[in-house]
């Protein structure tokens, strides 16, 4: 069997739960072979986790693309950019290598923070990466930042955005809702193919344990895309995933808690006990 291969363009969360390496933890868990072009180090305040973030310099990032691209991928996703020079040339590196599988997420701001990290870098996503992504994964904010027009907050809000997203170029536009819909008594995403909206739907849980969702679900769908599933069969598959990784969330510390990886595949959270011994 040939192990499929996978490429995520993103930052490092130095916590550990959301970024590069949510992706490659992600990755692994489903069987794809993760590998890495580093954009930034994202690293928090221990007093108040407050976020500060640190680009890598463009042309080492570029001779990361080389190294993974000469490899060669089945699948790849972007997730953290940062800047408008680093979102062309990720496109840039599609076009030359002529990249069909291409998940993006356009994140926007780090989990925790609120304001947008770089605000111009929205129009270079528009230009640049939606005309030449297999499937876009905003969350409500980041939907309604492409869509130019306010956060969803209801699901047919969230098709309003799915549409002008879809006509900037994207193939599909899946809108993560997940809970924060208040109208809804599941978690609720849509997926959008130009034509049909489909609903995926799964409890929703009251947990705060959350951090890496974003990367988490796009990653799985990049993984299911690499294996050889439809869009709407990733889909399906990275709901199950997010949904049991979010139910067994956990404490990291006072101020975050992350999704846990393992989950899908039944690997529980466990805690230490010196007493177990």
């Amino acid at each position: 069997m040939t192990i499929k291969k996978v490429m995520t363009i993103a930052g490092s969360d130095t916590s550990g739960g959301a970024g590069i390496q949510a992706d490659l933890k992600t990755f692994q868990e489903l069987g794809v072979y993760g590998m890495t072009a580093l954009t930034t180090i994202v690293t928090m305040d221990p007093k108040d986790w407050h976020h500060s973030v640190f680009p890598i310099a463009v042309d080492t990032l570029e001779t990361q693309l080389e190294t993974v691209l000469s490899v060669g991928i089945d699948a790849m996703k972007t997730g953290m950019l940062g800047t408008v020079e680093i979102i062309e040339l990720a496109a840039r590196k599609i076009d030359e290598n002529k990249l069909e599988k291409v998940v993006i997420d356009p994140v926007m701001v780090c989990k925790g923070e609120d304001e947008v990290l770089n605000p111009e870098t929205t129009d270079a996503m528009r230009e640049f990466l939606l005309p030449r992504a297999l499937v876009v994964t905003p969350n409500l904010f980041e939907a309604g930042q492409l869509a130019g027009m306010k956060t969803p907050r209801t699901v047919e809000e969230m098709k309003e955005a799915a549409v002008k997203i879809h006509e900037q170029g994207a193939k599909f536009v899946l809108i993560k809702g997940g809970s924060k819909l208040t109208t809804e008594d599941k978690a609720v995403d849509l997926l959008y193919d130009g034509k049909e909206f489909k609903l995926y739907e799964s409890e929703k849980f009251e947990t705060t344990y959350t951090h890496g969702a974003g990367c988490t679900y796009s990653s799985a769908i990049t993984a299911e895309l690499a294996k050889g599933k439809s869009v709407y069969d990733a889909v399906d598959v990275a709901k199950e995933f997010i949904t049991a990784a979010i139910q067994q969330g956990f404490r990291l510390n006072q101020f975050v808690g992350p999704t846990w990886h393992g989950a899908y595949r039944g690997g529980a959270v466990t805690e230490y006990c010196e007493d177990c011994e």
